[in-house]
């Protein structure tokens, strides 16, 4: 593959594949879309500011190769060897890519066109941060803003150097030059372009990590492009980072076209859902103009936010019991400049004192957290859904975000449902619900073509009057969720 033909790949959450590959064909106008786990491959002419605006991924690389897995055998010398001849190339090759990643940034080519990305999310627990910034904080930051990234595989190791900032937790190679002029004999113009700091982050798993960890990989591919093009390398503060990543699937080669991960916000200053999760389920919402939305356990009010970013023509509705939920989702809201779109108000989700039938659609992340959790009475589940049922409009639709245990307990209740139920559909059939593509407006779906949906349950029974739409199994990094969309068919009085 040629050096930088607006090829691109984009990291993913388990289970946000298919929201992301929508999303690149909606916004971005991609073709040649590829799905693996954990990733999206897609080319694209879109520019930089249009691809920033990324909403379901975690980090986006410039796909410098993607070739077949590295043949592994016990003798690590003739492994690396095939791994270097895949990084290393001629200076010439290398020039090129840097050429094109400095236009991807403007003719000016300096760090800070990507270091200075919305630098307050990293600090969006809180401004006491601010004061406490301590390495392990700082290592335990990074692992939570990308911790679908840098997940040990197959006894990987993660590694984070100290005094790093903002960067995700990939193994590098410790390497250094002190001349940087020694070049492979290009000329002096070409040395001076291509005398800067690099590092090289690795990521193994499969039967590769099994012969060679991901620091003697980045070491050795780190060396030979120091003597092949003449870099020095930094780990901390590098002009340019190569990625490197083996599996059994695929051996990939890219460069990171943002400092930050996508999923860094700059408009939410307290962090609750993530936000790459709460935005796949507002786009399950089929939010459209002038429509009214409502999240009934809004906590901190991040899927409001984020779907009042991206539909902004709707209305939105928050409610919560917590006093000091409510009052993070306020300074939230604030901070995103949305006061004037997103109403809050403190009410039970069993007792909303609010019309039926006045939303076309509610989303919600039924808590289950240590600290606000509604598992120790899991019989709540049917009276919640009971009290989402009536205030949303005939035709409008639920999302639900739903733990294991809950998931297991909207199984039972929808199988109740069937056996009781006049409405039920009960010949017994499973039936693979359509996907519907992202439509980013949010005026209307269109069918998906290509991409396959991870429906984990598509039996089509009945709750009252909802039908379901769809489950989504989703990762939220150390535990598995469940998105579940539900459309209503019928007013109460009509079942």
């Amino acid at each position: 593959m040629a050096a930088g033909d607006g090829r691109y790949f984009c990291t993913a959450g388990r289970g946000l594949e298919p929201f992301l590959a929508r999303e690149v064909r909606a916004r971005l106008g991609a073709t040649e879309v590829d799905c693996v786990s954990g990733k999206v491959f897609f080319s694209t002419e879109a520019e930089p500011g249009e691809l920033r605006k990324l909403k379901s991924g975690e980090r986006l690389f410039l796909l410098l190769k993607k070739h077949t897995p590295i043949p592994v055998s016990r003798n690590k010398g003739k492994v690396l060897h095939e791994i270097k001849s895949l990084v290393i190339e001629e200076p010439k090759y290398w020039l090129d890519v840097i050429s094109i990643w400095r236009n991807l940034h403007g003719c000016g080519g300096q760090k800070d066109n990507v270091s200075q990305e919305n630098p307050s999310p990293l600090k969006r627990k809180s401004e006491e941060e601010a004061n406490i910034a301590t390495k392990r904080q700082k290592m335990e930051q990074v692992r939570g803003t990308m911790s679908e990234e840098c997940k040990a595989e197959g006894g990987e190791r993660c590694v984070v150097p100290e005094r790093k900032s903002a960067q995700d937790c990939w193994t590098e190679s410790k390497t250094s030059l002190e001349d940087p002029s020694k070049s492979s004999g290009e000329e002096p113009i070409a040395n001076k372009q291509l005398s800067f700091s690099f590092r090289v982050s690795c990521r193994c798993s499969g039967a590769i990590a099994k012969v060679l960890t991901s620091q003697e990989i980045g070491r050795a591919v780190g060396i030979a492009l120091m003597k092949q093009c003449g870099w020095r390398a930094d780990l901390r503060d590098a002009d340019l980072e190569i990625f490197i990543h083996l599996n059994d699937i695929h051996s990939v080669v890219g460069i990171p076209l943002f400092r930050l991960p996508l999923a860094n916000r700059e408009y939410i200053k307290t962090a609750g859902l993530r936000s790459t999760i709460a935005w796949a389920m507002a786009s399950l919402a089929e939010i459209s103009a002038g429509a009214f939305v409502l999240d009934p356990m809004c906590g901190l009010g991040t899927i409001l936010l984020e779907a009042a970013k991206e539909w902004p023509e709707a209305c939105y509705w928050g409610a919560d019991i917590s006093d000091s939920q409510l009052e993070g989702a306020d300074v939230n809201i604030r901070t995103a400049g949305l006061m004037d779109k997103i109403e809050l108000l403190k009410a039970s989700v069993k007792a909303l004192p609010l019309p039926s039938e006045s939303f076309d659609a509610v989303i919600s992340d039924i808590p289950f957290g240590k600290k606000f959790k509604i598992t120790k009475d899991i019989r709540l589940l049917p009276d919640i859904l009971q009290e989402m049922e009536r205030v949303l409009r005939v035709g409008g639709t639920i999302v639900l975000l739903l733990s294991q245990d809950l998931h297991k307990c909207m199984d039972g209740i929808t199988k109740h449902a069937e056996n009781d139920s006049p409405n039920a559909i009960s010949d017994g059939t499973s039936e693979t619900t359509t996907a519907k593509a992202l439509n980013v407006d949010g005026d209307s779906s269109s069918l998906v073509n290509g991409v396959e949906e991870s429906f984990l349950s598509s039996r089509q029974t009945r709750f009252g009057s909802l039908v379901p739409d769809g489950v989504y199994g989703v990762s939220l990094g150390k535990t598995d969720a469940f998105i579940y969309k539900y459309r209503k068919i019928s007013s109460a009085g009509n079942q």
